[in-house]
């Protein structure tokens, strides 16, 4: 099965259980998906492997491998998208700091269990991209990228993470703790024991971004959120945010999304 690209529209697609038939017959893809049983009662075949699917469980599935789920009734989520909707140009997808839970193997990581007390959190992250995806307002392919992004580092912090890889989880998480405040590269580097210039060779070479861009990101994947989810003023959206001026924040959303926050709004 390939994906189903369609011009002018982003590289992803999202389906809710009940309302969307689940594929029971054996087949595999050349996509990455992600799929979210919010409650379930039932098995699946992942490359001639049995596994049972329960509340709260997060399947994440490489592109060919070869899946059979059974079509019982389950309430929950799917997103499928290509690589190369998330990773730059030149980066082999397996190697992406978001997408290694799909590498890791059929004798490895297949199903993420979430916490209960999270489920309802992922159900609406899922619902978030779904709604981007369905009203396509202003800006709708750069907020449905953001929304993807989300749920990809939510699933990588369920992931145990590569034996390579402790540096770039400890440089996103400085990021996650402080985007909102005053944070330079500098001080990014500083909490990683690091110089600024080796850290940014390292984050570039790994993730094809600079550590400053991935704040910027982080930055205006809130100020969307804020946008679509309060009636708080541009300013206000701005300072929590992580922008403290608000004509440079104009700039930099109008930059990535096309529109002012207003008019995305």
């Amino acid at each position: 099965m390939g994906f189903p690209h369609q011009p002018g529209r982003p590289p992803i697609a999202v389906a809710r259980f009940p309302g969307h038939p689940i594929h029971a017959g054996t087949h595999a893809h050349d996509f990455l998906v992600l799929f979210y049983a919010h409650r379930a009662d039932a098995h699946a075949m992942i490359d001639d492997r049995p596994w049972t699917v329960s509340d709260g469980d997060l399947f994440v599935l490489a592109p060919g491998q070869v899946v059979a789920f059974e079509a019982t009734p389950v309430e929950g989520w799917v997103v499928w998208f290509p690589a190369e909707a998330v990773r730059s140009a030149g980066m082999s997808w397996r190697s992406h700091p978001l997408l290694f839970p799909f590498a890791r193997g059929t004798d490895r990581v297949q199903r993420l269990p979430i916490p209960p007390g999270d489920r309802d959190h992922w159900q609406a992250r899922f619902a978030a991209l779904d709604t981007e995806l369905t009203h396509r307002r202003d800006g709708y392919p750069q907020a449905a990228l953001a929304h993807l992004t989300l749920l990809l580092v939510a699933a990588a912090r369920l992931s145990p993470r590569p034996v390579d890889d402790p540096l770039l989880a400890a440089v996103f998480d400085v990021i996650e703790d402080r985007f909102t405040q005053t944070l330079s590269l500098a001080e990014v580097a500083a909490a990683v024991a690091l110089t600024p210039g080796h850290l940014t060779t390292t984050v570039r070479r790994k993730t094809g971004r600079t550590v400053q861009q991935w704040i910027l990101q982080r930055r205006l994947q809130e100020a969307r959120r804020l946008l679509s989810e309060t009636d708080l003023p541009v300013a206000s959206v701005a300072h929590r945010s992580g922008f403290p001026d608000v004509s440079y924040f104009i700039k930099r959303f109008r930059a990535e999304c096309g529109v002012t926050p207003a008019r995305w709004r």
